[in-house]
């Protein structure tokens, strides 16, 4: 089910509860007015049942009634409420000597007094009180119509509300026309979003937004910022990877026509496999680089659980793993790994990439008879291959994707360090290098910002 908007719901629910308040207003009002009106009614009942009592109808006579009517009929600008008020007059047999010509005719006939009552008159409920006369000979009845007196409650609550119902019918409209206005920079910022090409990132202009909705927009736009530096990189990646692997596929492609073309020449046969093999182990070890690094830099190991790492057992499988190639070159491994690291907890398929690749690199660049020193303690990881010098211009750049300085004559794709730095950030870590006196370092410490903290 569709969900109403927050402008249409805001309105409905002001108005609303405006609607309310104003009813329960209008209840109160007619509650407290019906209490008033009763009081002075019946007070006004009281005083006219006491001027009656106090009087002498022992002489009354029926001609007395006939002139009574005459008189009041005869007064000008009368406003004749015939349900306003009526009374009657018995003589103690019960016997109605004098009325009020209108609805008192109708009263009948009780000698309980003291108190208000309620009684039928000609089919309409009426509030009755009861007195005694002074000399006790005669029964006086003064009555009044409840619908009269509601009549008047209601008159008198429609003339209190009204105006009121008015200035809140103007105050909805002016919330109507506040609330859309208000709104108004949202349903821009909406169609300004929907109207956009779909590669544009850039960030919202905050202008005209409401102060709470900005730490949203602040949000969408550091995440649209996010998006935007994965895009060009993933453009960058695959831009870069094409061109990394046009070179081994072409090569391959060459060796292959090399074989077609040998024929019966098996030592030309021989070269040509073997050099299509080692193209073959070159291009799935650029592959498996490639995967490494795009899976690292689409964060895709963020949620992968924590180990408590062996450095020692994978420095042993890495050296075991590159015994081969370091004998070739009469390269000797020095390793000196303590108990603690300055990274204890990680992904150990993580950090044995990444001690795979220091050690590729340093193996693969060392010249011969070099040394090649690990060392891995509380502080740092710490790889130096002896006899090696970097130039001071290329160090900052040794850990970008696809750099390799010129005039390398060892083959590779330059994603090792890379990668290598990658893995070290994900666990709050630095890659640092340098030419010391010992030959070129590559350092893993804790990143400053980590140590402030």
């Amino acid at each position: 089910m569709k969900k109403l908007s927050l402008r249409l719901r805001l309105m409905i629910l002001f108005i609303g509860f405006s609607c309310l308040i104003w009813a329960a207003a209008g209840i109160i009002c007619w509650q407290e007015s019906k209490e008033k009106i009763d009081e002075f009614f019946d007070s006004y009942q009281m005083l006219l049942a006491r001027q009656m009592a106090s009087a002498d109808w022992s002489h009354i006579s029926p001609q007395t009634q006939n002139i009574t009517n005459k008189i009041i009929k005869n007064i000008r600008n009368a406003d004749d409420e015939d349900e306003a008020i009526g009374f009657a007059v018995f003589n103690a047999g019960g016997q109605m000597i004098f009325h009020d010509n209108e609805n008192g005719k109708d009263f009948s006939f009780s000698t309980e007094t003291g108190s208000f009552e309620k009684q039928r008159v000609d089919g309409e409920w009426w509030r009755v009180v009861r007195v005694k006369s002074v000399d006790g000979k005669f029964y006086i009845a003064v009555g009044q119509e409840l619908d009269y007196r509601s009549d008047i409650t209601m008159d008198m609550v429609e003339e209190f509300l009204a105006p009121w119902l008015g200035g809140l019918l103007f105050l909805l409209l002016l919330t109507i026309f506040i609330i859309s206005k208000e709104f108004s920079p949202l349903k821009k910022l909406a169609s300004d979003l929907e109207n956009r090409e779909q590669d544009d990132l850039s960030a919202l202009q905050t202008d005209g937004i409401p102060s709470e909705v900005r730490p949203m927009i602040a949000a969408i736009n550091r995440r649209m910022a996010q998006i935007d530096d994965l895009l060009k990189r993933e453009r960058s990646f695959i831009s870069d990877s094409a061109h990394e692997l046009r070179t081994p596929l072409t090569a391959l492609k060459i060796q292959l026509e090399v074989l077609e073309l040998a024929g019966n020449d098996e030592k030309m046969r021989n070269e040509a496999i073997q050099k299509l093999n080692l193209g073959i182990e070159r291009s799935t070890r650029l592959v498996e680089q490639l995967l490494a690094l795009s899976r690292l830099e689409s964060n895709q190991t963020q949620n992968e659980t924590y180990e408590q790492i062996d450095w020692a057992d994978i420095v042993k499988q890495v050296e075991e793993e590159y015994a081969a190639a370091a004998k070739e070159k009469g390269i000797v491994f020095k390793n000196k790994t303590g108990s603690d690291s300055v990274i204890s907890s990680a992904n150990p398929v993580l950090c044995a990439l990444m001690m795979r690749n220091l050690v590729d690199n340093a193996v693969k660049y060392s010249p011969k008879d070099a040394v090649v020193k690990i060392e891995i303690n509380e502080n740092k990881i710490r790889v130096v291959n002896s006899g090696t010098k970097v130039a001071p211009e290329h160090l900052k750049r040794l850990s970008e994707r696809f750099f390799r300085p010129a005039g390398q004559k060892e083959s590779g794709s330059g994603l090792g360090l890379a990668i290598v730095s990658r893995i070290a950030g994900l666990y709050g870590c630095d890659l640092h290098f340098a030419n010391t006196s010992g030959g070129f370092e590559v350092k893993i410490e804790k990143a400053v910002s980590h140590l402030v903290s």
